[in-house]
């Protein structure tokens, strides 16, 4: 067995568990934010949760970087769990990857091509669209002439802050909220675009799909 097979078993035992790391992460993390009458107690729990899957994150990195022989050539091909390593926020969106490898196992997948590209952006755009929102409300909270005042606020900005309206009615004054903004922005016309370019492909081929059964009706005897 070479050092990919390593890896790839490895990565293959961890996905579950990982997984619900990932969502005890958002859900400690979410408590964090929005719960501030929280026990000193329960905020210790919070942190101490969000401090252990953060361990487990790095430990599973480590533990794949050590079983490749080119760590190189590992470390430019998941440079995206670095980023998460940086902002485990983001860690959920694994959750995306997880589904996409089921699809793969699968001989009959459920959706089209398409549907699966517009499902799996779909998804990436709320998992990430939920966390800029409690990330940016974390940070704007009681800062001086803040427009985002509350988590209501912060979900308004993120729709859109993703769909590039850009009304201006509520923005970030922080340097880590206006962060927050320009990451949101680049992944966001990605997003959409990813998700209106797919449909619009389906639309057409659908509509020449109809118009050559059409035509091979109307030839027929």
């Amino acid at each position: 067995m070479d050092d990919e097979d390593a890896v790839r078993r490895w990565e293959h035992r961890g996905q579950l568990p990982l997984i619900t790391a990932s969502l005890l992460y958002l859900a400690a993390y979410t408590l964090t934010v929005l719960d501030q009458e929280a026990s000193p107690a329960w905020r210790l729990a919070w942190s101490m949760t969000m401090f252990v899957t953060w361990a487990l994150f790095a430990a599973d990195y480590l533990v794949r970087l050590a079983l490749s022989r080119r760590r190189w050539a590992f470390v430019r091909g998941h440079w995206l769990d670095v980023i998460v390593l940086v902002l485990p926020a983001l860690r959920p969106l694994a959750l995306v990857r997880y589904l996409y490898r089921r699809r793969r196992r699968r001989r009959s997948p459920l959706l089209s091509l398409e549907g699966q590209v517009m499902a799996y952006s779909g998804l990436t755009a709320l998992l990430l669209g939920f966390v800029g929102a409690l990330s940016v409300y974390r940070a704007e909270r009681g800062a001086r002439e803040a427009t985002i005042e509350n988590f209501g606020d912060a979900l308004w900005w993120v729709c859109v802050t993703l769909s590039t309206t850009g009304y201006g009615d509520v923005a970030p004054v922080t340097f880590h909220g206006r962060l927050v903004g320009v990451l949101l922005m680049s992944v966001g016309v990605g997003l959409i675009g990813a998700v209106v370019g797919v449909f619009s492909s389906w639309l057409v081929q659908s509509f020449r799909r109809r118009e050559e059964d059409v035509s091979g009706g109307a030839g027929g005897p």
